[in-house]
């Protein structure tokens, strides 16, 4: 991994909206030289891209050809989030089976596929972080089964990788953030206050509040933590 104070390459897969995007702005305002991925949201990637004069590319991240070329043409990489991913809320028994496949390739499959890659060229010392949820832990409403298996499957890759790496120095952990004020679940949503009464601080989590923790696992301090799954989620879970 590059020395503590030099510039470190970073992808982010899925980073042009969100926790992704902020997670992206952070670390270029640390002067690390950060590449991320989009799927639909060019506009945004784009936008984001200007703003922080990190690079914007168009990928899948269920593809894993299209995933490893990416890597393999611009890595090596000191450090590798993976954020991508998909929600579908409705009963299981409602949810198509090809919607519930996509989910899974993205969610799990690439969240693998991804990091064995990016680990492959990473230097000794490097980082990788997984975007989970907090339902990875709990489930306290229906309609999301397929969601919270998928998130839960990042505790094992996590524990699986950070064995086979730790020689290496490269620490792997999830972070698992609860309800998050962005797009896709804004804290003024009409069902914002069911939420905050199961949590112990009675708020929606913020994207900075999440990249802080994202970058303090990708830093020299957490060198000693891994295989971890490390929530955020203002206690929506205990």
């Amino acid at each position: 991994m590059a020395e503590t104070g030099s510039r470190r390459r970073i992808l982010v897969v899925g980073g042009s909206r969100g926790i992704g995007a902020e997670i992206v702005r952070s670390f270029t305002r640390g002067g690390d030289e950060v590449l991320f991925t989009y799927g639909s949201a060019e506009a945004a990637a784009l936008a984001l891209a200007s703003e922080t004069g990190a690079t914007a590319r168009k990928a899948d991240a269920a593809d894993r050809n299209a995933m490893a070329a990416l890597i393999g043409e611009a890595g090596p990489f000191d450090i590798f989030i993976y954020n991508a991913a998909v929600l579908i809320y409705s009963s299981a028994f409602d949810v198509e089976a090809a919607d519930a496949d996509r989910l899974f390739d993205v969610n799990v499959r690439g969240a693998y596929h991804g990091s064995v890659e990016a680990a492959r060229s990473m230097p000794d010392g490097g980082r990788i972080i997984l975007i989970g949820s907090t339902n990875g832990d709990c489930v306290p409403f229906p309609g999301i089964a397929a969601y919270a298996m998928s998130k839960a499957s990042l505790h094992g890759l996590a524990r699986g990788l950070a064995r086979e790496l730790g020689h290496r120095n490269i620490t792997v952990n999830v972070v698992q953030p609860g309800p998050t004020d962005t797009e896709m679940n804004p804290a003024d949503a009409p069902h914002a206050a069911q939420l905050h009464g199961a949590m112990a601080i009675k708020r929606h989590g913020t994207a900075p509040e999440i990249a802080a923790l994202v970058s303090y696992l990708a830093g020299p301090q957490a060198g000693w933590i891994t295989g971890t799954s490390q929530t955020i989620d203002g206690g929506f879970g205990i």
